[in-house]
């Protein structure tokens, strides 16, 4: 089903920006998941006597912890941060992750640009790092099972106390890959809760349509929309940093 382009399309002309560095959210960004998260949410669901409408309403672009704690009202435990921590009923998150790309892999595929995307970020020599919402022991499963480009750093759902739209994610993804709070640095986004934590950051955010409507992009905060990563090319190193190129960008109809 195609997702709403809002009152516009997806007909911008091409823009060229520079950027310190570029941080990527997975699941719809990278990963198309959408399927196999969806299975792996209504076996939850089932297991639990919750509706998994309601908790696919909620889940995407969240952390398995927010919404198992905070949507279910469970308790549940992250190995990680300190303030991570719930033991009452130790709900293993990262096992139940872990289970994901075994049981529902066979559905999973890239989002349609990533890979030379990713390749050309490494060639490069462009500071880059995957920020996801998952457990490591997912993001490890999914770049395994599809052979996609290792990015130079990463940050998990293990790595921060507060789950997007919390900027902790992206801030650490910066100092991962070396720079500072006011280096100018890129997100990738297709979530809202993604795209408002990539923006709490400080961050310019490319929201693609991949799971969520435009309008829902557009009012998290979104920089520019597109449909895909075909549409981001790299240039090159310049005085200013990384140059890309952003094609077919959504533009509202006059």
């Amino acid at each position: 089903m195609a997702l709403d382009q809002g009152n516009g399309s997806f007909t911008g002309q091409t823009e060229s920006h520079a950027f310190a560095g570029f941080l990527f959210d997975v699941d719809g960004t990278i990963i198309n998941t959408t399927d196999a998260v969806t299975k792996h949410w209504q076996r939850i669901g089932a297991e639990l006597g919750v509706d998994p409408d309601v908790i696919l309403r909620n889940s995407r672009g969240r952390r398995s912890i927010d919404t198992l704690r905070l949507k279910l009202g469970m308790s549940v435990s992250l190995p990680g941060p300190p303030q991570c921590h719930i033991d009452i009923y130790a709900t293993d998150v990262r096992h139940i992750e872990s289970l994901i790309p075994k049981l529902y892999g066979s559905g999973v595929t890239e989002i349609r640009g990533a890979r030379p995307l990713l390749k050309s970020m490494g060639e490069a020599n462009a500071p880059w790092a995957l920020v996801t919402s998952c457990t490591r022991t997912l993001l490890s499963g999914w770049l395994d099972l599809l052979a996609l480009p290792s990015p130079p750093a990463s940050v998990a759902a293990e790595d921060v106390a507060a789950g997007k739209p919390d900027p902790a994610c992206y801030n650490l993804g910066r100092e991962r890959i070396g720079l500072g709070e006011r280096a100018r640095v890129l997100v990738a986004e297709d979530a809202p809760a993604g795209v408002k934590a990539g923006k709490a950051a400080g961050c310019m955010v490319l929201g693609l349509a991949t799971t969520h409507g435009v309008d829902q992009l557009r009012d998290a905060g979104a920089d520019w929309i597109i449909e895909d990563l075909t549409c981001v090319k790299v240039a090159g190193k310049g005085d200013d940093g990384w140059e890309i190129s952003i094609e077919k960008m959504w533009v509202q109809n006059e």
